[in-house]
């Protein structure tokens, strides 16, 4: 009786509160004591954790915008002094001090580059003041072409009145008169670039037995040995990138001083020289700037001179493109002609012309450095390795065929013959 009374005093208590107790145990993070759920205590320092990553991913990423003109300029640093390289490791071996060997390998650089442009320098301020000079004798020939075959009566008076007097011309004044500082600033910023370039080099190039102790320093000794073989690879192959355009300009040199001296035209000894290195060692536009001198100078001779040089630039350079240089390129860096081709697409879409230019011996040297480690076996002596089917596969798919044939025409002349007797 006394349960009873004790359950009916329950029921009222639940129905005043209308609750319904809860049956569903305590899940394994959460005390049992507590209702509801409560946060995580990892959740906070994740989140912390997250937007710091994010932090630091953003300075990353600022840091590397801002200092990626630095990071071309010790890339472009690093190669021209594996180039010296050999040179100033050859005269150390003599007993001389690498500081004085790579300032020597620089100052004959430096003595080359001035004379050479120097030389250069004169030869286009001469023959510009003759282009200026014998002007109005070249428009006098025009105009008497023009008179002559379109029955024009045109005269040089008008035509320089009209050139005077043109809007083209004086927007083309106002536009150069507001980009010469454009261009001193240009200027001046690739000359910092070029002294940022060749300091590093120096360093690079005297420094090196010093720089390849500090990195191998933090290296286990198994892994310094794999260093150094990358490096010496990275000596040879640049260096036989080198030689090999190097080897190029001298070819094209030769080839184009023929041709000048064939036509008379004056400086070949300085064009040649401008042709071999602006067509080989500025890549993308080095050949269009290494055309468009000799065609200037042949302009000054004969206009009909400036066309057959652009004539044989043209037929030169996809003598070269398709010929020679695939084929040379590839046997001094040891890479595909295709690979050296793509390597050089590649560079240019990633770095430009500085890309372009470095794109062939740092592809050759992760490709001889990759080939150490790869491991190679002894191709069978299959005749489909050298580009030919074996001959028992032909003579049966051929054999199938004939037998094929003469089944349908005997089953042709079965049916036929079979026709003629009924």
């Amino acid at each position: 009786m006394a349960r009873t009374e004790e359950t009916g005093q329950a029921e009222p208590h639940a129905s005043a509160f209308d609750t319904v107790p809860s049956t569903t145990p305590p899940s394994p993070g959460q005390p049992a004591g507590q209702p509801g759920a409560c946060m995580p205590r990892w959740l906070p320092r994740a989140l912390v954790l997250a937007l710091a990553l994010i932090a630091v991913f953003q300075l990353a990423g600022w840091a590397f915008h801002q200092l990626l003109g630095l990071l071309v300029n010790l890339l472009i640093a690093f190669f021209l002094a594996l180039a010296i390289e050999p040179a100033v490791s050859w005269m150390a071996s003599y007993g001389l001090r690498r500081g004085l060997a790579a300032f020597l390998v620089f100052f004959s650089l430096v003595i080359v580059t001035a004379g050479f442009i120097t030389l250069l320098g004169s030869m286009l301020a001469g023959q510009i003041i003759k282009i200026v000079e014998d002007f109005p004798n070249y428009l006098d020939s025009v105009i008497s072409w023009i008179n002559t075959h379109f029955d024009t009566e045109l005269k040089r008076v008008d035509v320089q009145e009209g050139l005077l007097r043109s809007d083209w011309l004086r927007d083309y004044v106002q536009n150069s008169a507001t980009g010469v500082l454009d261009v001193s600033a240009q200027v001046l910023g690739g000359l910092f670039q070029l002294l940022t370039i060749t300091l590093f080099s120096f360093y690079f190039a005297a420094d090196g037995p010093r720089l390849r102790r500090a990195l191998c320093s933090v290296l286990p000794p198994a892994r310094q040995a794999e260093v150094l073989r990358a490096w010496e690879i990275a000596v040879d192959k640049t260096g036989g990138y080198i030689y090999a355009r190097g080897l190029m300009a001298l070819i094209s040199g030769i080839a184009h001083y023929i041709m000048l001296q064939a036509l008379g035209v004056p400086y070949a000894p300085v064009l040649v020289v401008w042709v071999g290195l602006v067509s080989q060692f500025i890549p993308t536009i080095g050949t269009y700037l290494a055309g468009a001198l000799p065609m200037l100078i042949a302009f000054t001779v004969d206009p009909w001179y400036a066309l057959w040089v652009l004539v044989f630039v043209v037929i030169y350079q996809q003598f070269e493109n398709y010929v020679l240089q695939p084929k040379l390129t590839a046997k001094t860096v040891d890479i595909h002609p295709a690979v050296a081709f793509g390597s050089v697409i590649a560079g240019t879409a990633l770095l430009g012309a500085v890309g372009a230019l470095i794109a062939i011996p740092a592809v050759a040297t992760l490709q001889a450095f990759l080939g150490a480690y790869v491991k190679r076996y002894d191709v069978t002596d299959d005749p489909r390795v050298h580009g030919h089917r074996s001959r028992g596969s032909g003579t049966g798919l051929v054999t199938r065929v004939r037998r094929m044939r003469a089944q349908q025409s005997g089953e042709r002349a079965t049916a036929g013959s079979a026709e003629g007797s009924s």
